[in-house]
């Protein structure tokens, strides 16, 4: 579980918009760009490579 103080510092490393929590908790979405940036071992992956676009 990622705790909220880290989601508040959390951005997307493509547009500098706030991430969010994933309706199922396995990624952290950007509500701009739509990217999905994974969470593996509860650890955010914050790699532009590692991140898929979903509507």
């Amino acid at each position: 579980m990622i705790s909220q103080d880290l989601l508040d510092m959390l951005v997307c490393p493509v547009c500098k918009k706030p991430v969010v929590l994933n309706a199922n908790g396995d990624g952290l979405k950007c509500g701009e760009c739509r990217r999905v940036y994974p969470i593996q071992d509860d650890i955010p992956i914050m790699l532009v490579d590692a991140a898929s676009i979903k509507d």
